[in-house]
């Protein structure tokens, strides 16, 4: 079973998995960065809102005070919703699945080349030693019956 297990272990299938979490999880990393510090406040300022995260309405206020931001309201118990929260999370959505479209975009191309190298016919083989021999001889038995 330990050896069945390194087999599988050694193949690629579980190193190429490894590799694929880490630069999937580098790549969250730079999206949510991308997201929070460069196209939300670029969003914001459009619609003059200083931060998505903070666009919220009270839906229940038992204490009837202004709330600068939804922690705050949270805090008093106030029932809010944060829908600012919601659309950071469909812009972060949105980019990332246009970075993944242009990966496997980009990635369905080399398939389609590498398909397209070894749908190509390859050239025939070269004759071996015998049919070049037997060539010889076919070309002198054409040679002396044309005399």
């Amino acid at each position: 079973m330990l050896k069945e297990f390194k087999e599988f272990a050694l193949k690629g299938n579980m190193i190429d998995l490894a590799v694929g979490i880490v630069i999937g999880a580098a790549f969250g990393t730079v999206v949510s960065s991308l997201v929070a510090d460069i196209i939300t406040p670029l969003i914001a300022a459009l619609f003059q809102a200083p931060d998505f995260s903070n666009l919220f309405i009270v839906l229940r206020n038992p204490t009837e005070q202004t709330f600068v931001s939804a922690d705050a309201a949270k805090e008093a118990g106030a029932v809010v919703l944060t829908y600012g929260v919601f659309i950071n999370a469909i812009v972060s959505f949105l980019i990332v699945s246009v970075a993944l479209f242009f990966v496997v975009k980009g990635m369905n191309r080399l398939m389609r080349q590498k398909a397209a190298e070894a749908a190509a016919p390859a050239p025939p083989p070269a004759p071996t030693a015998q049919e070049l021999l037997l060539a010889e001889i076919r070309d002198i038995l054409r040679a002396q019956t044309v005399q």
